[in-house]
């Protein structure tokens, strides 16, 4: 075997030369195909006069630049009481499905399971003409009863991905079930939930976008409102161009804060390893003669 020649693993080859220069051809011509279509969709807009200066000029005027941020602060506000909720019905569902009482347990899984089954909208509407709840309040209550229910699977999962090893170290320390789930399996589970969780508010915070179709005053309400009112032929596609990059924008931001928790948690000095000094030669006993060097 050459010094030159490509090593091997047990689960794949080590690229060669041509596998590689084979890969770099791949990776160019999939940059031109994605360049060539993102060309066609400019041309597309360009074509049908999507960024004519008459298009765009409405959203100079104060009033519309309000109606958009109000819309956004409707929708910030109805994520945020949603997402404290889901939240807090996810922690009560999953101690409900672990615990060890079989009536609870039964009951927190059937609701999990229905609520996790119905979709959102026909929640969000039930809520909304049903019960005859105003918008804004049905919208947090069908974004809480279907997050919070995949939440809890999160939860629950989280801690039974613990090592078993854990939960009874604790219990044979005389901890009770309580202290063990709060300060040892719980503190372990979160870094492991973290990105689970914070997929699901992003989810959520997507959703809110249902409250449109109840005539709560969102964000894309807003956009649809606008567009409704101007002179647009269909589609509407600079109120589009407005609202889905803030969108995607306020995700983006959701992602990067769940990046900065978990740096966060890596330099926290309670998880950091700790310095052990190296050891030495102990103190010595009585009669005992002192170490001497090594003969060569």
């Amino acid at each position: 075997m050459t010094a030159n020649a490509p090593t091997t693993t047990a689960l794949y080859d080590i690229p060669g030369p041509k596998a590689q220069a084979r890969h770099r051809l791949y990776g160019v011509g999939a940059s031109l195909l994605i360049l060539a279509l993102l060309g066609w969709l400019v041309y597309l807009l360009v074509d049908t006069g999507q960024f004519e200066a008459a298009k765009w000029a409405p959203f100079q005027y104060k009033g519309i630049q309000e109606l958009l941020l109000r819309g956004l602060g409707n929708t910030l506000k109805a994520f945020a009481i949603a997402a404290v909720l889901s939240l807090l019905l996810g922690c009560l569902l999953a101690v409900g499905r672990l615990s060890e009482h079989r009536v609870l347990r039964w009951v927190s899984t059937l609701v999990v399971e229905f609520f996790r089954a119905m979709p959102v909208l026909v929640m969000i509407f039930f809520v909304f003409v049903a019960l005859e709840v105003q918008p804004l309040p049905a919208l947090v209550t069908g974004l809480t009863l279907y997050n919070g229910s995949v939440l809890a699977e999160v939860f629950r999962s989280g801690v039974n991905s613990v090592d078993r090893g854990q939960r009874e170290a604790a219990y044979a320390l005389g901890m009770r079930k309580t202290q063990v789930m709060t300060y040892v399996l719980a503190p372990q589970a979160a870094r492991a939930m973290l990105p689970s969780i914070i997929s699901q508010l992003v989810v959520a915070l997507k959703d809110t976008s249902l409250g449109f179709l109840i005539t709560y005053e969102e964000f894309l309400h807003a956009g649809k409102l606008i567009a409704s009112n101007l002179d647009y032929d269909l589609p509407f596609i600079p109120v589009v161009m407005v609202i889905s990059p803030i969108y995607i924008g306020m995700c983006m931001l959701l992602s990067w804060f769940a990046g900065w928790v978990a740096r966060r948690q890596r330099r926290n000095p309670k998880t950091e390893a700790i310095d052990v000094t190296p050891a030495g030669p102990g103190p010595l006993l009585p009669g005992e003669a002192p170490p001497t060097a090594d003969r060569p």
